[in-house]
């Protein structure tokens, strides 16, 4: 599977390029803040925060994106089901020569997965009930072989980290234009530039974070994908887990802009404005890749 990995190295250096932008980011933030309001303690205090999510990012932003979807441990002893699942993970994970990742579930109707963690060592298979209950064996193993090999190639590390900083840099575009608009501030004329900067940038950057996103994911979805089928060596079972998945019309209850990106399909359904900037690439095109790869 060395040939289906080729994007590791890149994915962990795009995970470093977008923390260190994220750290220059929020220290920008702050020296405009700093600027408009005529006090240095803001930035000294933009540098602590930007340093601690960054640490955050890359220790525990798993644990955050597994809260955020509301997604429990499921154990070995759990039943037949369980242990049906272990065995397809860890016979995914032997084939493709990376540790067994852990495996958690999605109390949810929808079909839909996704993987996350730092490096292989720490990485989580997250499903849900109805992925589970619904798709037929070897639909399921083509799924988590997409996954296996989001895990392979490092994706999950790129893909959790954007998540958690793409929330971050609208929470604090939020509070930027918050404090401007409804916030008491000195309105001398000199100041006023930094005001009208702060936002410029408090309006962009979401917007950048956000196309940011889109690329990195829709990119990602492929990859996955062949190397799903190179893994399995059924690209059938993946495409039509994929046409079950776009045929339903269950969405997501627990998900938001910021997680999307990290499951195999929109989790957004019926939502015109969602789709429309979906961070996947067209599913048929998906189905259509998988059918012509001729294994």
């Amino acid at each position: 599977m060395a040939t289906a990995y080729n994007q590791k190295d890149k994915n962990i250096r795009l995970t470093w390029i977008y923390l260190t932008g994220f750290l220059i980011f929020v220290i920008g933030i702050g020296w405009t803040f700093a600027q408009a309001y005529g006090n240095s303690l803001i930035l000294y205090g933009a540098v602590v925060f930007a340093v601690i999510m960054n640490f955050i990012s890359y220790w525990w932003s798993d644990k955050i994106v597994l809260k955020m979807s509301g997604a429990h441990r499921l154990k070995e002893n759990d039943g037949p089901e369980a242990r049906e699942i272990y065995r397809l993970v860890e016979n995914l994970a032997i084939t493709a020569g990376i540790p067994t990742p852990k495996i958690y579930l999605i109390q949810d109707s929808a079909l839909n997965a996704f993987a996350t963690g730092r490096n292989p060592e720490h990485a989580v298979v997250a499903m849900t009930t109805g992925i589970v209950q619904r798709l037929e064996k070897r639909e399921l193993q083509g799924v988590l072989a997409h996954e296996m090999s989001h895990i392979g190639n490092r994706d999950i590390l790129l893909g959790t980290v954007v998540t958690v900083l793409v929330g971050f840099i609208s929470i604090l575009a939020d509070m930027f234009r918050h404090s401007m608009f409804f916030g008491s501030r000195d309105n001398d004329n000199n100041n006023g530039i930094f005001v009208i900067i702060g936002l410029v940038l408090s309006i962009l950057a979401p917007i950048s974070a956000m196309l940011i996103q889109l690329a990195i994911s829709r990119k990602r979805e492929f990859l996955a994908d062949s190397s799903g089928a190179l893994l399995t060596r059924y690209p059938e079972g993946l495409a039509s887990a994929l046409e079950k998945i776009s045929a339903d019309p269950q969405p997501l209850r627990r998900v938001s802009r910021a997680t999307a990106h990290m499951f195999i399909a929109n989790p957004f359904k019926g939502k015109k404005m969602m789709q429309l900037m979906s961070t996947h690439p067209p599913i048929q095109e998906r189905i259509k890749r998988l059918r012509e790869m001729g294994i």
